[in-house]
């Protein structure tokens, strides 16, 4: 049965010699996977290798269209083509292997009346010569199911890491020399390469050195058509200051917003140089500023690509809302939860005289503010800022040459344990959190209590109570009690949080504004903020992409 259409058509996914089979299968109102034929699991995205028995034999297999309700949110602030706001983004595991799941959109249900562990039933709506796969409540309408579990469960996912022998460590031969940040602020009007430079003259000198003896250099996502979110990689910059480095490296696979820092610290570990220079610019506010004006052309727009913006997933928001959702199903969290989160990088934020979100946040604001994705509003989204940060690696055979005592890395986690793909991670989480954070205490002696100070990826509040929970700050889905009235997260807490405001008030600085807070928590450098006595922070970095994390300590 094909779904009404009303309105506005939306955009026509992009089939592939992959994929064709899946947006045509609505033709005949069935829904098709590619399938294992030596296992029986579906394969979903499609691939040529079944990832569970590693099977290569596959087929196309028809399934019932049955499937249980996941993830749903209401989506208020990004509009879709076809799809006026608010509509509903819903997540379906299917009936035959519950490890698969769909992003979708629900049709024949008012949003009031969705419950997590619904039946549901899939309906078709054609898109141009594609077949969109949308879901309604079964029409038995049983009582709701719990949810799948999650395969492997959070519980168990610190048990499958790859244990790599520590007595010789790759982090014991770099350290981290200098740290600069640009001016940062909301639509500064200035190219981004002007802030990059700032921020990497800034590290260099704080570290000691001069330009010349740079010899490498290291960016995060590197060049491309990246939008606000780069000002042009490795050979941008090498072109303005002439470095001439004998390793380089940009890429976006790699350990989040911070890979080009475990990068560095490969290529000074592995003799490939001595100096590293690795930065981060975003320019997304003056990037939309000038988009508003005429100035730039946005991005082309046309086909829907991928598995989620077909269905109006356009933004993390709506993605990460839903794991946020069922986070609250399963272990009880509620909005104040992540209330004390927004609360706590807003009091944060205060003390640090460069934060562009200073003034008082009350939970009464944070509860009332306007609705973005169900169940984030506002002050559950960072803001979008100019701003560059950069960090200088260095050998570690340099320290004594350095101008000051070094920063060192204790230890770094990056093993990826989850299904790289959103919608086919951990439920209850960040995806790409859990395995990163397990990793890490398998390189050290030190453990969660020894920590001073925690600069957790905050671009949405729920982003920083995954981290604590991976971390092992608190059980898994204990972050209710946790974080209940904040003081535990407090800069006088047993674990001070984001104490420069993060993401959510400092800016958007996209990981790399963490790490160089946590190299000024370490030094005794920040200030008003300081966290007293600390000499021990942990760093994480991500956003829902394949993620790491960095143990840092002083000396002192």
């Amino acid at each position: 049965m094909t779904a009404p259409h009303h309105g506005a058509a939306r955009p026509q996914p992009q089939p592939d010699q992959e994929t064709e089979f899946f947006w045509a299968s609505g033709r005949d109102g069935r829904l098709r996977f590619r399938s294992c034929t030596a296992c029986s699991a579906l394969i979903h995205p499609p691939q040529p290798v079944c990832r569970h028995c590693r099977g290569h034999n596959t087929a196309i297999r028809e399934v019932s269209g049955r499937a249980t309700l996941i993830g749903f949110t209401v989506n208020h602030r990004f509009p879709h083509p076809g799809l006026p706001t608010p509509f509903v983004v819903a997540q379906v595991a299917i009936e035959e292997d519950t490890r698969v799941r769909l992003t979708t959109n629900v049709v024949g249900c008012a949003p009031g009346e969705l419950r997590l562990g619904m039946l549901m039933e899939v309906t078709f709506e054609q898109v141009g010569d594609t077949w969109l796969p949308l879901f309604r409540p079964a029409a038995d309408r049983p009582d709701p199911a719990p949810l799948p579990p999650d395969d492997p469960p959070p519980e168990h996912l610190r048990d499958h890491v790859r244990r790599t022998p520590v007595h010789r460590k790759f982090e014991d031969r770099a350290v981290i020399s200098g740290a600069g940040a640009s001016r940062i602020g909301r639509r500064l009007m200035v190219p981004p390469l002007h802030l990059t430079v700032q921020a990497c003259e800034k590290a260099v000198a704080d570290a000691g050195l001069t330009l010349d003896d740079i010899d490498g250099l290291s960016t995060y996502p590197g060049g491309g058509a990246y939008g606000g979110f780069a000002e042009g990689g490795v050979t941008a910059l090498e072109s303005a200051l002439g470095i001439r480095p004998v390793w380089h490296n940009g890429a976006g696979e790699t350990f989040g917003p911070g890979g080009s820092v475990i990068a560095a610290m490969l290529a000074v570990a592995g003799g490939l140089a001595r100096h590293v220079l690795c930065y981060r610019t975003v320019w997304e506010a003056t990037y939309a500023e000038l988009i508003r004006r005429g100035k730039l052309r946005p991005p082309e727009g046309g086909a829907a690509d991928g598995w989620f913006k077909p269905f109006g997933a356009v933004s993390p928001a709506i993605m990460l809302a839903m794991n946020a959702q069922r986070h609250m199903h399963r272990y009880g969290t509620t909005r104040e939860t992540l209330g004390w989160i927004a609360l706590n990088q807003r009091a944060g934020a205060a003390r640090h005289p460069d934060a562009i979100y200073r003034d008082p946040l009350t939970m009464d604001d944070y509860l009332s503010a306007r609705t973005i994705s169900t169940p984030f509003g506002l002050y559950d989204c960072d803001v979008p800022c100019d701003a560059a940060t950069a960090v200088v690696v260095s050998a570690a055979e340099t320290a004594p040459d350095l101008r000051r005592a070094p920063v060192r890395v204790e230890a770094v986690g990056t093993q990826i344990l989850e299904r790289p793909e959103w919608d086919q991670a951990t439920l209850t989480h960040e995806p790409q959190v859990l395995g990163q954070a397990a990793h890490l205490w398998t390189r050290t002696d030190l453990r969660p209590a020894d920590v001073d100070v925690a600069l957790l990826y905050d671009g949405f509040t729920f982003n920083c109570l995954s981290w604590i929970e991976a971390l092992g700050f608190c059980g898994i889905g204990e972050a209710r009690d946790f974080l209940d009235g904040g003081k535990n997260i407090a800069r006088d807490g047993i674990l001070p949080l984001n104490p420069h405001g993060g993401q959510l008030s400092h800016g958007r600085t996209h990981g790399m504004g963490l790490l160089h807070e946590a190299v000024v928590q370490v030094r005794g450098e920040a200030d008003a903020r300081q966290v007293p006595g600390a000499r021990t922070a942990v760093v994480s970095s991500g956003g829902l992409t394949p993620s790491g994390v960095l143990l840092l300590r002083t000396d002192g």
